[in-house]
C-alpha cells in the first residue's frame, strides 16, 4: 500500500484524539479543553472538528486497503 502524507497526518491526529477520548472516558479529563480554554472556546472547537474530519478522511483508507489486497492477489 502506498502511504500518502495525508494518511500519516490524519493517523497522528486521530491518535491524539483517541488519547483525549480515553482520558475523558477513564478520568473525565478533557486535555484539549484544559489546554485551550474549555470545550466551547474557538480553538478547542476547531481542534475537535479537525479530529472529526481526519476520522472521515480515514474512512478512505479502507477502500485503499481493499484495492491493495486485490492487486496483490492478481500478481
Amino acid at each position: 500500500m502506498n502511504t500518502k502524507p495525508y494518511d500519516i497526518i490524519a493517523l497522528t491526529i486521530l491518535i491524539v484524539g483517541a488519547i483525549n477520548w480515553g482520558l475523558i472516558g477513564f478520568f473525565q479529563f478533557d486535555l484539549i479543553a484544559v489546554l485551550f480554554g474549555g470545550m466551547s472556546s474557538v480553538i478547542s472547537r476547531i481542534l475537535y472538528a479537525i479530529v472529526g474530519l481526519c476520522g472521515l478522511y480515514a474512512l478512505s483508507i479502507y477502500s485503499r486497503i481493499g484495492e491493495g489486497r486485490l492487486m496483490e492477489q492478481r500478481n
